[in-house]
């Protein structure tokens, strides 16, 4: 049975999946919400929110994922950080699943990944949920309903919770499994309820196609001056470090939260939604993002609520610190419709640094820019996992190893280039400690973060007068306006400023040992960025 809108023909059928129950295409978000509430998928919440829990599963499997080897792939993955399946593996889960999705009903949506028409593709979705097909409705870009008709699926992925994989069988670790088939144009997402899964994979999918087209795939946010697409500015950043607090900017033009690719012809947004993390969300904080908590359709994952009234508990990490909300990017009110924009101007890397050593703010060098982007540096705070009782550096290179299909420096030297044919002027900004490590310090003042960022976006910053970092080379501003000095001298906010040599060496040292992975590969400008 086929209900919704769908091109005649790209039914299911035509891509082996026969003896399904219902099939319901290209629904739209109350028909969705309708049916994940039939279905006890999830509760309605304030507003028409759709309130749902993962599981066991509260966030992505990364141990998980494979990419099925073949010729066409062979040369082209990075192998050590991409886990390999064998092509016959990848056939047996694929006629394993299809087996198991017999008798069973499904979601489809079919999907823009990419709001460059040049640049993108289309995926079709095809969900065991209700609600996940609802959230990647959210996470890509609709097509206008009379392109349905015309809709072709360039790549499918097919999402199965229920589906328990065979790692004897199947080639995987565990009955877990995501396994990426370039030649065969299919994702198979089997036994978790993590949504994610399915936005992360069609990243994964345009971090391995764009490169070969001279664009440069981005794990980040972007925004640009309201009226002006080309004073464009994306902010890289691991989870936790304020990439989607801190493009949502009320008097700059939202792009995106997370994913966006930088071609010829500029900044382009992969994705028609936003994933934000609502732990500790606040309406005073970050009003924007707080209200869409309470829109109609907006998917609200492992949130504590009150069972009577519906009511949020944004406090409340029993569940999962990584509770999360998911929402079109229509919902924030200075969002871009179009998804597009100019060349960066800026390009901000962000990093919490729990060990107290960097500054708010930095102004970096071409090559420098390259080493902190290769380096993808932030850290977990003492206390956050059971033994650990102190920062401990985390290393995500491209600020997103588990989304890179390719080696580091394929990603490093485009971003490179780029810089240099554009001129953007790149910053590095630590919303992380100052005054001491975790535990003995004080978390950076928003309001000083914030103030930096809106000084280097709107060009005063470049102003001020620069001293040179003894410890990674780059400048740092000595005086910025409504910016306490001393907080621009980590240095100087240490009680005990021996202990701050100690700690930035300790830092500069565990820099450079992570580097050492990449020399064979880059040239010498970009070795001698840091100064050790």
């Amino acid at each position: 049975m086929t209900r919704g809108r769908v091109n005649p023909q790209f039914r299911l059928v035509d891509q082996g999946i026969e003896g399904t129950g219902s099939v319901y295409y290209n629904l739209m978000e109350p028909a969705l919400v309708e049916a994940a509430v039939q279905r006890k998928e999830g509760t309605l919440g304030i507003g028409g929110a759709l309130l749902v829990s993962t599981g066991e599963f509260t966030g992505r499997s990364p141990k998980d994922k494979f990419i099925v080897r073949t010729e066409t792939t062979e040369s082209e993955i990075w192998w050590d950080n991409n886990a390999p399946m064998t092509p016959d593996a990848f056939d047996q889960l694929l006629e394993d699943m299809l087996a198991h999705m017999k008798g069973r009903d499904y979601f489809v949506q079919d999907l823009i990944a990419g709001a460059d028409p040049a640049l993108s593709i289309g995926v079709r979705v095809i969900n065991e949920l209700a609600w996940h097909n609802l959230f990647i409705r959210h996470m890509l870009r609709r097509p206008d309903r009379e392109d349905l008709d015309r809709f072709v699926a360039e790549y499918t992925i097919i999402n199965c919770p229920s589906f328990k994989a065979d790692p004897d069988r199947h080639g995987c670790a565990s009955e877990t499994v995501i396994a990426v088939n370039i030649d065969k144009k299919l994702i198979l997402i089997g036994n978790t309820e993590y949504a994610g899964e399915n936005k992360k994979s069609v990243f994964g999918l345009l971090n391995y196609l764009l490169p070969e087209k001279g664009v440069m795939p981005m794990h980040c946010s972007a925004n640009h001056a309201n009226g002006n697409p080309a004073d464009t500015a994306v902010f890289f950043g691991l989870s936790g470090t304020g990439k989607t607090t801190l493009s949502a900017d009320p008097n700059r033009t939202l792009l995106g939260d997370d994913e966006h690719g930088w071609s010829d012809r500029g900044t382009f947004n992969f994705e028609g939604g936003c994933y934000a993390k609502t732990i500790n969300l606040s309406e005073e904080a970050e009003p924007e993002i707080f209200a869409t908590c309470s829109k109609f359709a907006t998917v609200i994952e492992n949130m504590v609520f009150d069972e009577e009234t519906r009511e949020l508990d944004f406090e409340d990490s029993s569940l999962t610190e990584n509770m999360r909300c998911a929402y079109p990017l229509n919902y924030i009110p200075n969002a871009s419709m179009s998804g597009m924009a100019g060349h960066p101007k800026n390009i901000v890397m962000l990093t919490c640094d729990a060990f107290g050593v960097l500054p708010p703010i930095a102004r970096l060098t071409p090559e420098q820019a390259m080493y902190h982007f290769l380096s993808g540096f932030t850290a977990k705070m003492a206390g956050t996992e059971r033994g650990l009782t102190e920062p401990q550096p985390v290393f995500s290179t491209c600020f997103g190893a588990p989304f890179m299909p390719r080696r580091p420096e394929t990603y490093g030297n485009l971003l490179r280039e780029k810089i240099a044919r554009h001129g953007s002027t790149c910053w590095l900004v630590n919303s992380g400690w100052t005054g001491g490590s975790y535990g003995k310090g004080s978390r950076m003042p928003i309001k000083v973060t914030r103030s930096l960022l809106s000084a280097a976006l709107n060009g005063s910053l470049a102003e001020a007068e620069f001293r040179k970092d003894p410890n990674f080379g780059f400048e740092v501003p000595i005086a910025a306006s409504g910016v306490a000095e001393v907080l621009l001298d980590p240095r100087r906010t240490w009680e005990n400023q021996d202990d701050y040599d100690v700690q930035a060496a300790k830092l500069v040292d565990m820099f450079a040992k992570n580097f050492e992975q990449y020399l064979p590969y880059i040239d010498e400008t970009v070795k001698t960025a840091v100064i050790s």
